[in-house]
């Protein structure tokens, strides 16, 4: 993930702070994260559930997933928020420590609210003194606040721990299924086929017999389809649709668009 110049991140620890309101479209979580929400409002959608966040809330967000996300900063402020990124490997070092298992696999909900605690407050105004953190010299500084925040989900909420020591990958699932509900998605197709359990090359051949299409042209397809629904049903402006359907841009949505449609979005 590459990171906007409002996101200062050390190896484990990213600070955002923005001045404006900021909708970024996508983000694969690639690690478990622990957050907390110090001024302004997040919105989160996995998909199926949307997800809002004010000042003072805890969220744990759990890995391998696909969310988009609109930051927005309070009246005359900026938006802020911290989180810390549980890598696999502190935490198979952690329950080789002290013998923390999982018991079973879990899907349940991508992002979990956590309840205020005397333990997340402490340990996230710890965190505050952010530039300090950022030096190389500090990277066992950053172990160790790490094997805290472990610790300190696993104190307050017990029943994480399947949900932290579960290191399986994902598992080979309905191809069309997951296809058809996360192609809004603007993510490389490395991710998709991961997601779904398949190697890239066993993911586009799979892809091929489903959809009788590459996975490229597929993708664009069934996004224009549904802005052209959006827009002429719905009566949505393409402003307002290009972003959540996976495009980059405003002008390389309305070529496509008239590409496909023969005329531009802002026309139909």
């Amino acid at each position: 993930m590459t990171l906007p110049e409002n996101d200062k991140r050390s190896a484990h620890i990213l600070y955002s702070c923005y001045h404006t309101r900021s909708r970024e479209g996508e983000q694969f979580i690639p690690e478990h994260i622990f957050s907390y929400q110090i001024a302004g409002t997040l919105t989160m959608n996995d998909g199926n559930k949307e997800y809002i966040f004010n000042e003072g809330d805890f969220r744990f967000c759990k890995r391998n997933h696909l969310v988009k996300f609109n930051k927005q900063p309070p009246e005359s402020g900026d938006f802020k928020s911290i989180s810390v990124y549980l890598d696999q490997e502190t935490l198979r070092n952690v329950s080789l420590e002290y013998g923390y298992k999982a018991e079973k696999h879990q899907e349940g909900d991508t992002i979990l609210p956590l309840k205020p605690a005397p333990l997340y407050e402490s340990y996230m105004n710890s965190l505050m003194p952010y530039d300090q953190l950022r030096q190389p010299a500090n990277e066992n500084l950053q172990s160790l606040k790490l094997r805290e925040a472990i610790l300190i989900l696993l104190q307050t909420n017990p029943e994480l721990k399947t949900v932290l020591f579960d290191f399986s990958e994902p598992g080979k699932i309905d191809l069309e299924g997951f296809m058809n509900k996360n192609f809004h998605f603007n993510v490389e197709l490395k991710r998709f086929a991961y997601l779904t359990g398949r190697s890239l090359a066993t993911f586009k051949r799979d892809f091929e017999k489903i959809f009788h299409s590459s996975p490229s042209r597929w993708l664009l397809q069934k996004r224009l389809q549904e802005a052209h629904y959006l827009i002429k049903e719905k009566g949505k402006a393409p402003s307002d649709v290009y972003l959540d359907l996976g495009f980059e841009d405003l002008s390389h949505f309305s070529f496509a668009f008239k590409k496909m449609y023969g005329s531009s979005p802002s026309r139909v």
